[in-house]
């Protein structure tokens, strides 16, 4: 019978003695604004940079149980609405030089904006929300890529923002 690695093994070798799983997410509201949170030095890697959101995928969870967990934890709101988006292989390097491999699952996630907040202060600097061309600096590496691979989501979320926009105007009248 085999033997359960510890959470600190797994930890540790997520990503290079096997591929990694995580659950990645991009917070948007009525608006078309993306939320965005700086990490902070007592993060793992990246430190300084700006990202949307995620974790590894938990054992004897599914991929959308894992997101809303995610989003709860991270930021104390839960989704109106969460979309699949895809997956993308992420091939990044270590602080310590060493190289990494992780599969990512992608979801878009429509929040109510005045609900989010940061649930985790050591792990973030700073969080907004900011329009898809007037993003914060310096990115998370991930950032552009998901932006280049996800083009059509995310003209989706502006266009679901001028049509949210549009009804609460008619709504206005």
């Amino acid at each position: 019978m085999s033997q359960k690695l510890s959470e600190q093994l797994v930890r540790e070798q997520n990503g290079v003695s096997f591929v990694g799983l995580s659950t990645c997410f991009q917070l948007y509201d009525s608006k078309g604004e993306l939320f965005m949170a700086k990490r902070s030095q007592n993060a793992r890697d990246e430190q300084g940079t700006w990202e949307n959101g995620g974790g590894g995928l938990k054992l004897n969870s599914t991929a959308e149980e894992n997101v809303r967990r995610e989003i709860q934890e991270e930021y104390s709101v839960m989704p109106n609405d969460l979309e699949f988006w895809g997956y993308r292989d992420v091939f990044r390097v270590r602080p310590d030089g060493t190289p990494t491999h992780w599969i990512a699952l992608d979801f878009g996630v429509f929040v109510e904006r005045a609900q989010v907040k940061i649930n985790e202060p050591d792990k973030f600097d700073d969080s907004g929300w900011f329009k898809l061309e007037n993003l914060p600096s310096p990115l998370h590496s991930q950032i552009e890529r998901m932006h280049k691979i996800y083009r059509v989501q995310y003209q989706k979320i502006l266009s679901r923002a001028g049509e949210i926009q549009k009804l609460q105007s008619a709504n206005d009248k």
